[in-house]
């Protein structure tokens, strides 16, 4: 009899493979074992070569659907005597591969029976088989096992044992499984930390605090969530003032689809993304009945989720109506994962708290994602899209990148793949610099790596700047500081696995720039680990610099006063007061706290402001989402001119649009056609450039490429030229995404140089 050794590698454990693998041998007649090692699958199977050939099929088209196996590598080995099948003990040796197993939401057997009294498991709320239930955020090494996971604390009891060792059951060999015997309970808690309730009464009680109106603190997948009923304006008005978020959209769990329905308009193609394995937070436009309206004030989008645990199922099937969902955290801060951390800092916004004992090893939030016709925008890369790996049709060293200041991210790079870890959050408080720090350990740690290069971002007053450079004095390592938005477009050329010759379209709020200018309007050349700045936006003033970020209106007078001079207030109403006005133009006039800009993002608010939009951000982009708001339906209006000055690099200069918006103000023209011309000059600029550029591979990245509006009538004006145009998909195109394209451009540089140029830096 022939006998195969088979090697799976990519996402094959935690995901039901061992016992896929041990079904499909016995179906074929075939003896041997299968195992997990920490980064693959190995199988040897013997048995007649017409069934070894079917079995191999099987491999790749029926494997669990979380699974996705990247290679599989087939020898053929010396026949042995065995009279049977087996799944044989994990092997802890061999290098450990940058990939891991997601999250996977509650699957519909296991909402099925935490539903039917009678059952076992009858709403028991960590119920869970092989195709659902906690990974990344329970693993503490590899290979995956339950002794090397939080949950190897609950020993199984033997109804679960039983399960576990029964081929023909659904959880044959799941690490996570439990029950109420032997798993994780609940506990209800007062904010002071007093013991109200257990297990089903404590779900009991905290449906009835949330009905009533209170916010409850829930101890759930990868951290603590806050959750108030979203049919309550009260409940949603309060937990607004007591978690300092003003306006900033909340997202809503519905009980199902049908609910769903209820309150938005759903595709079938959104509503298989809802109901996925990844259950991501879905952003879907408003239809039908009403939310409280201070749960996504002045937007046109929901974001809609439906229950990834059987605990957040539990929740809002009781409480019988929709209930905002959103991180437990101050503005700003990161999620609290540890009770006694969350008594303490969320004490000031929770009413009770519904805790369990099971520990979470690393937090995750919920991803955020957005489905158009373009496909997917992915806005926030978390629970259940983090940490699949991206493999890249080269090799290359082992290189930790540590992303920017917002949105931060940290990636590792090791033979050819890359992860990405999940969404930490900004740096600005001591906590987030302080998770960011743990995570990079964390990784490194789970790995087994030693970087041969550090990457970051240009900034060097940025939080993860000052690590890199701590890490690579301790480590001896060289470190590559890579510009901005050099690693948005690297970023999408690794997504998509292009090398060579790339023109890159970089919009976003702002990056620092080679000549210490805040660059954000950049069309760059990338190629290998350089690039070269082809075009960008006239730069303007910022008067109060980061305080424009929060109030478009200094970016409205930055900008005007590059036309009017002085003058420039006169222009803007009742924006600022005499006295502010003239505050803001002797600063400007003095070069004080005033950078100057290249940035599209910062054009976008200018321009939200003079329109009577927004003169103020209560969160990152408020005002620029209202002017892709209104231009969604307006058609095609004719874009606003915006002409390209020759130089080196060009100039795409703003000042016609800026006076012609101005009339089309003072005339009152309707906004939805003001937003679609200002959107249908920046499509036009990027066809100019384009076709300037000569190269027919085109990058759009950055953080104004989330906006719907703006990359669909650029990519049309490409394509509609002939050119390939590249979208961020399963990244990114915002800060997120940074240390991945950090992480090419460092692995491409110790490549090409061998470490002896040094890098780009800022001066």
């Amino acid at each position: 009899m022939p006998r195969l050794s088979i090697v799976a590698e990519g996402v094959v454990q935690g995901v039901g493979m061992r016992p896929f693998v041990y079904r499909a041998a016995l179906e074929h007649a075939l003896v041997g074992w299968v195992k997990n090692e920490r980064s693959a699958l190995r199988i040897e199977a013997q048995g007649e070569r017409a069934r070894l050939h079917a079995f191999l099929k099987d491999l790749e088209a029926r494997c669990p659907s979380p699974a996705r196996v990247a290679r599989i590598a087939v020898t053929e080995i010396d026949e042995r005597a065995e009279l049977d099948f087996r799944i044989v003990a994990s092997a802890a040796d061999g290098a450990v591969r940058p990939v891991l197993p997601p999250d996977l939401a509650v699957c519909a057997a296991c909402a099925e029976e935490i539903a039917t009294p009678g059952a076992r498991r009858f709403r028991y709320p960590f119920t869970n088989c092989t195709s659902c239930g906690p990974r990344l955020t329970i693993v503490e090494t590899l290979p995956y096992d339950r002794a090397r996971t939080s949950m190897k604390s609950f020993a199984m009891c033997a109804a679960c044992q039983t399960e576990h060792d029964d081929p023909n059951d659904r959880r044959f060999h799941a690490q996570p499984i439990a029950c109420p015997a032997c798993g994780p309970a609940l506990e209800l808690l007062s904010k002071g930390g007093v013991r109200l309730a257990r297990g089903d009464e404590a779900l009991a009680c905290a449906v009835a605090c949330v009905v009533r109106g209170e916010v409850l603190a829930l101890k759930g997948l990868g951290g603590f969530q806050l959750l108030v009923d979203a049919t309550c304006s009260e409940a949603v008005s309060g937990l607004r003032t007591r978690k300092r978020r003003e306006a900033k959209p909340f997202a809503v769990l519905f009980s199902s689809p049908a609910e769903v329905r209820r309150y938005c308009i759903l595709s079938l193609a959104e509503e298989r993304v809802l109901a996925s394995h990844e259950a991501p937070i879905l952003l879907l436009a408003r239809g039908g009945a009403h939310l409280a309206p201070l749960v996504a004030p002045g937007n046109p989008r929901i974001g809609a989720m439906l229950p990834a645990t059987p605990l957040h199922c539990l929740l809002v099937e009781g409480a019988s109506r929709p209930l905002v969902c959103t991180s437990g955290n101050l503005s700003d801060e990161p999620m609290c994962i540890d009770t006694a951390e969350a008594l303490e800092r969320l004490r000031g916004i929770a009413d009770v708290f519904l805790v369990h004992d099971r520990p979470i090893v690393r937090p995750m939030d919920d991803s955020v994602v957005r489905l158009d016709a373009e496909g997917l925008t992915v806005f926030r890369r978390a629970r259940g899209l983090t940490p699949l790996g991206l493999r890249l049709p080269e090799t290359t060293p082992t290189v930790l990148a540590l992303g920017g200041q917002l949105k931060s991210t940290v990636a590792l790079a090791m033979d050819g793949e890359i992860v990405v870890s999940q969404h930490l959050g900004d740096l600005h408080s001591l906590e987030g610099a302080l998770l960011h720090e743990r995570t990079v350990g964390d990784m490194l740690a789970f790995f087994g790596a030693r970087p041969e290069v550090i990457a970051c971002d240009l900034h060097p007053d940025y939080a993860s700047t000052r690590l890199a450079e701590r890490l690579s004095a301790d480590l001896a390592v060289p470190l590559v500081r890579v510009q901005h938005h050099h690693a948005h477009v690297a970023a999408c050329m690794a997504e998509h696995g292009l090398a060579g010759n790339v023109l890159g379209f970089a919009w976003d709020g702002a990056g620092y720039g080679v000549d210490g200018v805040l660059w954000g309007g950049e069309t760059l050349v990338c190629e290998g680990h350089d690039f070269r700045r082809v075009a960008h936006l006239r730069p303007f003033a910022l008067p109060g610099g980061d305080r424009a970020v929060r109030e478009p209106r200094r970016a409205a007078l930055g900008l005007l006063y590059e036309v009017f001079g002085a003058d420039a207030v006169a222009h803007l109403g009742s924006m600022f007061s005499p006295a502010e006005g003239r505050a803001m133009v002797s600063m400007i006039e003095r070069s004080v706290n005033t950078p100057r800009t290249t940035s599209v993002g910062r054009l976008f608010d200018a321009v939200a402001a003079l329109s009577g939009l927004a003169t103020h951000n209560h969160y990152e982009g408020e005002a620029a989402m209202a002017l892709e708001h209104a231009a969604e339906g307006a058609g095609d209006q004719g874009g606003y001119p915006l002409p390209i000055r020759a130089g080196n690099p060009y100039v795409a200069d703003w000042e016609p649009l800026v006076r012609a918006l101005l009339r089309d103000t003072a005339r009152r023209a309707p906004i939805g056609v003001i937003s679609a011309r200002f959107h249908e000059a920046f499509a036009g600029l990027a066809e100019s450039v384009a076709l300037r550029a000569g190269l027919d591979r085109v990058v759009l990245s950055g953080g104004c490429f989330q906006n719907a509006v703006l990359t669909r009538r650029v990519r049309d004006r490409l394509v509609a030229r002939g050119l390939r145009v590249y979208t961020p998909g399963g990244y990114p195109s915002n800060d997120g995404g940074l240390s991945l394209g950090q992480a090419l451009v460092a692995a491409r540089w110790l490549r090409r140089t061998g470490g002896t140029d040094v890098p780009r830096g800022p001066r």
